[in-house]
């Protein structure tokens, strides 16, 4: 076996010989050639010696390729000189002949070994992509005409965190699939006009939201819109205010907006008693929806009735606005003193000349007393054109005026009476009321009678009982047919008719029967009790 391997092993030679020739590997380099020679290659002579035979298939494996013959590149150059132990040999690249079952050996691997490959870097971690914006909410046509449509949506509910750039509207006609950006850039606004289009034509609408992420899934209309004019009838919508008289001072503006509706533009034309408006006094401006009256200074002449009329060729809507321009009124008329009687005056008069064209809600009198001469309110928004005054001071003179008064407030001057009432003391006699005299004689008669009582000796007890009578009945008590006096062991009292006797601190002999005797000149009653001491 080792005469047959030790011919093969010569035509390694030349790769040894070629690394001879190469200059001298520096301190790194030797230890990588050292463990190259350690594994696949005779490091030493002696080591010739031991690796004479062929090494096995199993060395091969272990290194991953199969080892080059040590025996041949010990007899041809001797080996790299040794290193220190302590630098660990790096594995070589170099790949050696591998033995076949027949003795022969593969074709030997290129002499010089790569440079070692460095250490795979760590997987960087990717961010997640931001989410583009949700599609718009709501898309919806909001007005067609003969050349345009004009689109509403809401926002998505969903912007993303880079936020939203705005809105791209794209058109295309039916039966195309050519789809052109109305804006080129993206806007903000939730509606959009869309212009210069023919009539007849049917537009499909699709409407995507743009933001630094991306472009949202586009919002798009279930059927295409159709451009044409939509007619609609002249209406006026008179606001509720201006339904009923509309009432301004003489001097305020009067400045009133009345929108209407109707297309193609309708024509609007005002009028005031089937005559144009003086154009000197009234200014009319008026808009696609909407038509303004301003007077810069009413006067009482500008009331009346105005007419607005609506047309679209044949149809029409008319509305009526009702201006009514007022001022304070004038003061009554022929104020005058009817009577004077008592503490009592009477006052007549005639509504104003003038009433501020506006109606009289009422009028004001007022009195004035000749020693202070100030002015004091007796009636407020009198509705009637007479009136009584009362309660006026006996003795005094008074002086009365009359205010009228309309929506705008009193009147700039009163009425005043031509004459003055003088409150006079009249004499009076007083004849006192005759009230018919009562018989109120009446002999006694007891309401409550006496009840017997038992009492404990040492405690004082009372005895009560009650009596009616005019003239007032005299009292007298008595103790066994006999009548107390003047005893101080008795206090006998009478109030408002209850008749008491104290008994103050009764012994044995102080039980016995008690009476109560009522005498006036119309007679006598009595009641009597038992009392018993224990």
């Amino acid at each position: 076996m080792t005469g047959k391997t030790a011919p093969a092993a010569k035509k390694p030679a030349p790769a040894a010989a070629k690394k001879k020739a190469a200059p001298a590997p520096k301190e790194g380099a030797a230890s990588k050639e050292g463990a190259a020679s350690k594994e696949g290659a005779a490091p030493k002579e002696g080591a010739a010696s031991k690796e004479g035979a062929a090494p096995k298939e199993g060395a091969a494996s272990k290194e991953g390729a199969a080892p080059a013959p040590a025996p041949a590149a010990a007899t041809e150059e001797p080996a790299a000189p040794e290193h220190p132990p302590e630098q660990p040999p790096a594995p070589t690249d170099e790949s050696a002949p591998i033995p076949t079952e027949a003795g022969g050996e593969a074709a030997p691997a290129p002499a010089e070994a790569p440079p070692a490959e460095p250490p795979a870097p760590e997987p960087k971690v990717e961010k997640p992509k931001e989410e583009p914006p949700s599609c718009p909410l709501s898309l919806a046509v909001e007005e067609v005409s003969e050349n345009s449509f004009t689109l509403t949506w809401k926002a998505p509910e969903q912007m993303g965190r880079a936020g939203l750039d705005g809105y791209v509207v794209e058109i295309c006609k039916d039966g195309s699939s050519d789809w052109k950006a109305v804006n080129q850039e993206p806007f903000l606004s939730t509606r959009c006009t869309v212009p210069d289009l023919s009539s007849g034509d049917k537009i499909h609408v699709r409407v995507v939201a743009v933001s630094a992420s991306g472009t949202s899934a586009p919002a798009t209309l279930e059927q295409p819109v159709l451009i044409r004019e939509i007619l609609q009838l002249p209406k006026i919508r008179m606001p509720r205010h201006l339904r009923e008289t509309y009432i301004r001072r003489v001097g305020d503006a009067v400045n009133i907006m009345i929108p209407f509706q109707g297309k193609p533009q309708p024509e609007v034309s005002w009028s005031k008693g089937g005559q144009p408006l003086d154009s000197s006094r009234i200014n009319i401006r008026t808009t696609a929806r909407d038509t303004i009256f301003y007077i810069r200074q009413a006067q009482r002449a500008d009331s009346g009735k105005y007419e607005l009329t609506v047309h679209i060729n044949g149809a029409e809507d008319k509305a009526t606005l009702d201006i009514q321009v007022v001022e304070p009124p004038g003061p009554p008329q022929n104020l005058k003193l009817v009577d004077v009687w008592g503490f009592n005056v009477a006052l007549e008069w005639t509504p104003p000349a003038d009433n501020g064209n506006a109606e009289i809600k009422g009028y004001r009198v007022q009195k004035s007393d000749k020693k202070s001469g100030k002015w004091f309110t007796v009636l407020e928004r009198c509705t009637r054109t007479s009136c009584t005054i009362s309660d006026l001071i006996i003795g005094n003179t008074y002086s009365f005026r009359v205010f009228s008064e309309n929506i705008c407030g009193l009147s700039d001057s009163a009425a005043v009476a031509s004459g003055v009432a003088h409150i006079e003391k009249t004499k009076t006699t007083y004849q006192p009321e005759k009230i018919p005299q009562r018989d109120m004689m009446e002999p006694p008669k007891f309401t409550q009678p006496l009840t017997d009582r038992t009492t404990t000796r040492g405690y004082s007890t009372h005895l009560f009982c009650s009596v009616r009578g005019f003239p007032q009945p005299k009292i007298i008590w008595l103790k066994n047919q006999m009548e107390i006096r003047e005893d101080p062991k008795y206090i006998a009292l009478i109030d408002q008719g209850v008749c008491s006797l104290e008994i103050r601190k009764p012994g044995p002999f102080d039980g016995g029967v008690y009476t109560c005797k009522a005498v006036n000149p119309l007679g006598e009653a009595s009641v009597d009790c038992r009392l018993d001491v224990k």
